[in-house]
């Protein structure tokens, strides 16, 4: 077994499959810079070992698979380039997953929100337990926005009418719910996800790799065809550079309800 591990993630190799494991259960897998650079170098590896045929990314803990960005390193946001850098930085991130050759699962036990709910629409498959629920909550905590690429993907999982409804509200979508439109693919008992996972992930590493890589590669392309990329930047200046996400922020640390005035 290859094994790579540092405080926040651990990366394991057991062909033919790897692991990746955000690790911060106290934080519930919140997303510090260093898991994302972590990410970045796990689908490196991924695609450089032959041996590995699927790439399983998954959270400590049982409690969350990821909760989004930790909400902390925004205070120190000050100019539109620190929100235009993020946000181009999450789809450099996102981007890069999107194009690992293998064959991706998300192994999901309790919540996937905001930049968690992003990895799931970016990998190929998602196994969640029947507890589990995800979404992108941010109009009723922080008041930010995600990238266009990010509600693409979500735009082509469930639809657009779906993504506003969503977002708009801020509900986080039930597990049952979320396999009924589209936004993952199978809902399992919690005791047994992680053999429903291996086992799903044992049966596709069987198949044609050729086939499955070929697959995929049509299907991303398919979907870049229906939403061409258009520029984001000045969507996302509006929401991160405004007094809402200032507010959303600290009432998000402080663990108060947020009072919205649109500015």
């Amino acid at each position: 077994m290859g094994l790579m591990s540092n405080a926040e993630t651990i990366f394991a190799i057991e062909p033919p499959v790897a692991i990746l494991t955000f690790n911060r259960p106290e934080a519930r897998n919140a997303m510090t810079w260093a898991m994302y650079d972590s990410l970045m170098a796990a689908c490196e590896q991924v695609d450089a070992d032959p041996q590995v045929r699927v790439f399983i990314l998954r959270g400590a803990g049982g409690k969350a698979f990821v909760s989004g960005t930790d909400i902390s390193q925004f205070q120190a946001f000050r100019e539109p380039k620190d929100a235009i850098e993020y946000e181009k930085k999450i789809g450099v991130v996102l981007g890069r997953l999107e194009r690992v050759a293998k064959p991706t699962i998300t192994q999901i036990e309790g919540f996937a929100t905001g930049a968690g709910c992003g990895i799931v629409a970016t990998c190929d498959l998602s196994v969640a337990t029947t507890e589990s629920a995800i979404g992108i909550p941010i109009a009723r905590t922080l008041g930010n926005c995600a990238s266009s690429g990010t509600f693409a993907r979500i735009v082509n999982l469930i639809g657009p009418a779906r993504a506003k409804e969503m977002i708009f509200t801020g509900r986080l979508v039930p597990a049952p719910e979320a396999r009924a439109i589209g936004l993952i693919n199978r809902v399992v008992p919690k005791e047994s996800i992680e053999s429903e996972v291996m086992t799903l992930a044992r049966d596709i590493a069987a198949n044609a790799p050729l086939t499955i890589r070929a697959t995929k590669e049509m299907t991303r392309r398919l979907m870049d065809a229906r939403h061409p990329a258009q520029g984001d930047s000045d969507l996302i200046e509006m929401c991160y550079m405004s007094a809402d996400f200032k507010e959303g922020v600290s009432s998000f640390l402080a663990k108060r309800k947020p009072q919205w005035t649109g500015a």
